[in-house]
């Protein structure tokens, strides 16, 4: 089961969970919007992304935007600026809206009709632990077939599904695959 290395750290290994490098590359395939939504034209590239059609605007209120038609059109025509707190909303709605919409793409470049994906796993780093503690844990690639839980968690932003359908896949690793739950980084493309 997951979770064995229960005091990560302790002597000075870094690194970072592996469904949490997996959901970071997905974000990276999903091609959100580069300039932040504190600047104008980021904040106006995701209110027209969340506004373009009744089909967006459904899915961005359900994702949390709750605010009145009237007030949206005043943030298009710029007679108003959101809140800082609705700037958040704004951003997580479009983060969402985003994760749906090309959920349905990633898993199918990531499955290739059953062939999968080659993913490269980064052992964690020990650079700062001392000699004698340090393990050899190596460089490891592994052909991912099934993407279906793991797209499926991170478009519902499901962190402890993501993190079962992660393990469900790196078991193939064998005997070693908890020397695999932190890494340095997780590696593929779509």
């Amino acid at each position: 089961m997951p979770d064995h290395t229960h005091e990560f750290g302790k002597y000075g290994a870094r690194g970072v969970k592996g469904h949490e490098a997996v959901a970071r590359r997905l974000d990276a395939l999903a091609g959100y919007i580069a300039t932040p939504v504190t600047a104008r034209r980021g904040l106006m590239a995701r209110l027209h992304y969340l506004t373009r059609s009744e089909h967006a605007l459904v899915a961005a209120r359900a994702a949390g935007l709750t605010v009145t038609d009237r007030t949206l059109k005043a943030w298009l025509d710029g007679k108003r600026s959101p809140s800082k707190k609705n700037l958040e909303r704004i951003e997580t709605a479009y983060r969402t809206v985003r994760r749906h919409n090309v959920a349905r793409y990633l898993l199918a470049r990531l499955n290739r009709e059953g062939r999968g994906t080659r993913v490269e796993i980064h052992p964690l780093n020990q650079s700062q632990v001392p000699r004698p503690r340090q393990r050899v844990v190596e460089f490891r690639t592994l052909n991912i077939r099934h993407w279906d839980r793991i797209v499926e968690a991170w478009a519902t932003d499901n962190v402890q599904a993501l993190d079962d359908a992660w393990v469900d896949q790196i078991v193939d690793l064998g005997s070693q695959w908890g020397q695999y739950e932190y890494v340095t980084n997780v590696g593929f493309a779509a």
